[in-house]
């Protein structure tokens, strides 16, 4: 047989090299996804059950988010990014809830566009609590989530060996 020789192993050993490299960020992305999926439906019970109640809708998207974040927190320290170093737990979870507060305003906004914006010119299609949903949390929540990934790994949960915030220490000043 002529060829090039060692072609089944060049696909082979580029598989397991992108493999090498990029596994644990599969991983990452895979529990990140489980956890976040978990906080979802939590979140849209309780959306759903307080604008069953009458609760406003803005408020109750801000309410089930909050507790859905809660527990998002939890399921991304103690699991997802477990293997990070931790640094002060007040930090972490003051950061996770600004960039969550970040996600929560790109679910909002995209809540209010369908409903106040689009729903104003076609109230019996974007006034609908199907409408709703899909503006929350199929779009919004789309958007907030690429966000939330990013920002998580990149400012609240850190790599191993980086530190979270610079080290200023006067006495070492030269």
């Amino acid at each position: 047989m002529t060829g090039k020789p060692g072609a089944g192993q060049t696909r082979g050993g580029l598989v397991r090299s992108l493999i090498d490299r990029f596994g644990h960020l599969v991983r990452e992305m895979s529990k990140f996804a489980t956890v976040g999926g978990f906080a979802f439906l939590v979140d849209f019970a309780i959306f759903n059950v307080l604008t069953t109640q009458g609760v406003e809708r803005i408020t109750a998207k801000t309410i089930s988010t909050v507790i859905a974040a809660t527990f998002a927190f939890l399921g991304n320290r103690f699991w997802t990014w477990r293997h990070r170093q931790r640094s002060h737990p007040a930090r972490e979870y003051a950061l996770f809830f600004f960039f969550n507060a970040v996600g929560l305003g790109i679910t909002v906004a995209c809540l209010g566009i369908s409903y106040y914006g689009l729903g104003s010119i076609w109230p019996a299609v974007f006034q609908t609590r199907l409408a709703d949903n899909i503006a929350s949390y199929v779009v919004g929540t789309g958007f907030a989530t690429l966000f939330r990934f990013w920002s998580y790994r990149r400012f609240v949960f850190v790599e191993a060996g980086t530190p979270p915030v610079p080290d200023v220490d006067p006495d070492r000043r030269a």
